[in-house]
């Protein structure tokens, strides 16, 4: 699991490769990825939107942004944890993803970055 801490919120990221839906003849990768966001400040803080950073060693590397994740802008208290689940889809057998996600506090309305820490996305048969 991939763990890094910015401005007392904790990002911890563990990837898994989808041996379902991915289609190795059709170089189609697919890696779910669990996400814990969990906030260590005195002031509760909502997260407002994402930006990825996806690299795929056969692609460009590519972006992603947009507003909360999977449709959600959660409010943590201290100590309080948001989790998801996503994916991504690879046409190569290795890559890697990070970004940062935009925050609030509530209570200064400050905003401010949090680093989500790279993860590799690995095919298991590649480490063979």
């Amino acid at each position: 699991m991939n763990t890094k801490t910015t401005e007392g919120v904790k990002i911890s990221v563990q990837p898994i490769y989808n041996k379902k839906l991915s289609f190795i003849e059709e170089n189609s990768f697919v890696f779910e990825y669990y996400i814990t966001i969990q906030n260590s400040n005195s002031d509760k803080v909502q997260l407002l939107s994402r930006e990825w950073y996806v690299y795929d060693t056969l692609g460009e590397a590519s972006t992603i942004k947009g507003l909360g994740v999977i449709g959600e802008q959660p409010i943590l208290k201290m100590n309080e944890t948001h989790s998801y689940k996503s994916y991504s889809e690879l046409k190569s057998e290795m890559g890697y993803m990070e970004g940062f996600y935009t925050f609030i506090n509530l209570q200064t309305q400050k905003k401010f970055k949090v680093n989500i820490p790279r993860f590799l996305l690995i095919f298991p048969g590649k480490l063979n």
